[in-house]
């Protein structure tokens, strides 16, 4: 008993949140121990779930620092860091790509739609809708700050 009034109390205490930000996207990073714990993923999941029920639209950007790491290593691609960056040429760039938008993209959409969501997974290529330019002129390879998101794709992806 005990617990279903302390639960009570959690959903008291989120009304105002959800009000809030009913109708509203969000941005959620996800990434580090939340991508690697199996417990912690199935939290994850669910929280998302539970924004998305309520009315809150939640947009996942996530990294893959580690699976990144490990496939390169599989396959002997030399891969270095400038000011805690990868320095990303064609051939990191097609594991990155691998990894980020064949591995965990899917992953966390198979996730989320297992617990009721209707996710899907997309990248700044899909719909042409991110565009970007090198970061300091090309000083960290192919890696780029964002200069134009088509809005208007992107909601076409999700709604």
């Amino acid at each position: 008993m005990h617990k279903k009034i302390q639960q009570a109390q959690i959903l008291m205490d989120a009304l105002p949140y959800i009000k809030q930000f009913s109708k509203k996207t969000i941005v959620i990073k996800y990434g580090g121990a939340a991508q690697i714990n199996p417990a912690l993923k199935e939290k994850f999941a669910q929280d998302i779930v539970l924004l998305y029920l309520v009315g809150i639209k939640p947009v996942i950007v996530h990294g893959g620092g580690k699976k990144i790491n490990a496939l390169l290593d599989k396959l002997e691609v030399k891969s270095n860091f400038v000011d805690g960056l990868r320095v990303t040429d064609d051939q990191v760039m097609e594991v990155v790509e691998m990894v980020l938008s064949g591995s965990i993209n899917k992953e966390i959409t198979t996730l989320l739609n297992h617990h009721g969501a209707k996710a899907i997974g997309i990248t700044g290529k899909d719909a042409n809708f991110m565009h970007a330019r090198p970061m300091d002129n090309g000083k960290y390879g192919l890696v780029g700050e964002i200069t134009k998101i088509d809005k208007k794709s992107a909601q076409t992806s999700y709604s």
